[in-house]
């Protein structure tokens, strides 16, 4: 699955949770680590709007890069 926008159920089932990586000030990044096959993720100040799914793979290495 390539990065992109996450049906309704799939976002209903997610748990959120900000992001370790997030600055604290108010522009968070939120993920849910309980979907099963991949990681989405939203913008905090806006729930209800798009949601980026990345492979649990792409995702991983994307943090790496931030570490």
């Amino acid at each position: 699955m390539t990065p992109g926008a996450v049906t309704d159920p799939l976002a209903a089932e997610a748990i959120w949770r900000t992001s370790n990586h997030s600055g604290g000030q108010g522009d968070c990044v939120e993920v849910a680590g309980n979907v099963a096959d991949v990681v989405p993720v939203r913008d905090s100040k806006r729930p209800s709007g798009p949601v980026l799914a990345f492979r649990h793979e792409a995702w991983n290495a994307f943090l790496d890069r931030l570490r």
